[in-house]
């Protein structure tokens, strides 16, 4: 007898919702495995904070089936709830308090006792690098730290799931990167990790999976090397000492196929510098999403 297949972390199935006239969700299928750091990608106004909503229970689906940790995300969103963290666009922190003293505000209204609330404050804040910052006001934090913060707050109870819908919109490159670091050690310590966002080089160093999302559906799914892989092989480009691109010739990046681009290259006669240049996730996006979805990427999506 075969072994049972693990339930997935997070399973949709025909998901679908609206406001008013305008489709947000339109038959949304994805599959998020236990342990799993999952990325949803698409320009804003493809349904992507929709998505987040509706997986944990701040928006009810108009059809369609959603499950987290097992847990029908509309016959039991108290159940669901108990299972999940949230991390948002902007931290929910109290900036009168210390660090340490909104961690343990947290632990008492979770139901932890005071000296439960402030052992847990002590283990989180050191865990998200913030011990030396834990008796200064929230105030005086900088945006990285704030955001670390907010994830600290996320494991006060030890989610199951844990939501992040672009945790790292507004930060600068050293705490984007900082961030990042504290998502791979949550990832590595088993918690599943639920990832919107529109930086497509934090898909790419993050997300063992990624789902590429359009129109409200989910037009593409797979590792980034998979994604890739579906918009061409790699390329051969010469270019001028401006930089410009003189020619460009398609290989397999196999020895023998390159020495074949190169000589291609040189019975052109141009000169200029060689390079190999790989598809992107910026070349799968451009590829998968419609024009009309990536020009209205300046409505922001307020569902």
């Amino acid at each position: 007898m075969s072994p049972a297949t693990p339930q997935p972390a997070i399973d949709v199935r025909g998901v679908r919702k609206s406001f008013g006239q305008q489709i947000v969700l339109d038959g949304l299928d994805l599959t998020v495995q236990r342990g799993e750091v999952f990325a949803l990608l698409g320009p804003n106004g493809a349904g992507k904070t929709t998505t987040i909503n509706v997986l944990t229970t701040l928006a009810r689906p108009d059809a369609g089936t959603a499950t987290v940790a097992g847990i029908d995300v509309v016959r039991d969103p108290a159940g669901v709830k108990q299972r999940i963290s949230l991390t948002g666009q902007s931290a929910a922190v109290d900036d009168v308090l210390t660090g340490a003293e909104n961690v343990v505000m947290l632990g008492r209204l979770s139901g932890l006792s005071a000296r439960g609330a402030k052992r847990r404050a002590v283990e989180l804040l050191e865990r998200f690098d913030l011990a030396d910052a834990a008796t200064k006001r929230v105030g005086a934090y900088s945006g990285g730290m704030r955001r670390r913060l907010d994830l600290a707050l996320s494991f006060v109870v030890t989610p199951e799931v844990l939501f992040l819908d672009e945790p790292t919109t507004g930060l600068d490159t050293r705490s984007r990167r900082e961030l990042w670091d504290v998502i791979r050690s949550l990832a590595a310590a088993g918690t599943t990790v639920f990832l919107t966002t529109q930086y497509l080089e934090e898909a790419d160093q993050l997300a063992d999976r990624i789902a590429v999302l359009d129109g409200g559906r989910v037009v593409a799914t797979g590792t980034a090397a998979q994604l890739k892989s579906r918009v061409g092989g790699d390329t051969v480009e010469l270019h001028d000492a401006h930089g410009d691109l003189l020619r460009e010739v398609p290989t397999d990046g196999t020895v023998s196929d390159l020495r074949r681009a190169l000589d291609v290259l040189d019975e052109s006669g141009a000169e200029g510098m060689v390079s190999l240049r790989r598809p992107s996730l910026d070349d799968v996006f451009l590829a998968l999403t419609s024009p009309a979805t990536r020009s209205a990427a300046s409505l922001k999506e307020t569902a």
